[in-house]
């Protein structure tokens, strides 16, 4: 069973370059994983346009286009056990998973954290926000956080964790291409081991 590729959803908001680094080490015969359909909620989100790109089905789904939270809830099971799907990786997902979801595929989902979880998560702690935070309160590292996804933002148990150092002239945005590097290699790190450690 192991041999075969780990069937994974990727579901992201935005840019999607934690979902591009996926697909690159994928491509590259790094990482032994098939993503099965990439989920966003946001029409604009250009992970739909690199999705599309790379021959993977796309969906944009939401609870505003389904109509109601049960059509919405609905619609993502039914798309995720259709592609039968072994793991879902949150890329950059601004929405909380609905507790459907979660409880169906409980210590199956991932998230990446652009902090050193539980420092700087929850509510509110996405992008730059973060990174504003993390120089305001003068820390001297930071970091990027692979955690499994519970009912709560960036509260489950974390699975994988990178340093980072904050250095004197940092501003947010530094900080923040400093991060996202260690993200890109982090988030595929965290989809192969927990393949060898989870299957």
């Amino acid at each position: 069973m192991a041999d075969f590729p780990l069937r994974i959803a990727v579901f992201a908001s935005g840019g999607g370059t934690n979902f591009q680094a996926i697909v690159d080490k994928i491509a590259t015969g790094r990482l032994n994983a098939w993503i099965m359909v990439l989920i966003c909620n946001n029409r604009n989100a250009f992970a739909l346009e690199r999705a599309r790109q790379a021959g993977i089905r796309a969906e944009h789904w939401s609870e505003t286009q389904a109509g109601s939270r049960e059509v919405f809830v609905e619609g993502l099971l039914r798309v995720l056990r259709d592609a039968k799907v072994e793991l879902i990786v949150l890329a950059g997902y601004m929405k909380l998973l609905p507790v459907e979801v979660v409880r169906e595929y409980q210590g199956r989902i991932l998230n990446i954290h652009p902090a050193l979880l539980p420092k700087y998560g929850g509510q509110g702690m996405y992008g730059t926000f973060v990174h504003e935070a993390v120089i305001a309160a003068k820390e001297t590292e930071s970091g990027a956080t692979v955690h499994f996804v519970d009912a709560e933002y960036d509260r489950g148990p974390v699975f994988l964790q990178r340093k980072v150092p904050v250095l004197p002239n940092d501003t947010p945005e530094i900080l923040r291409e400093r991060v996202l590097k260690v993200e890109h290699e982090l988030l595929p790190e965290a989809i192969a081991k927990f393949a060898a450690e989870h299957r």
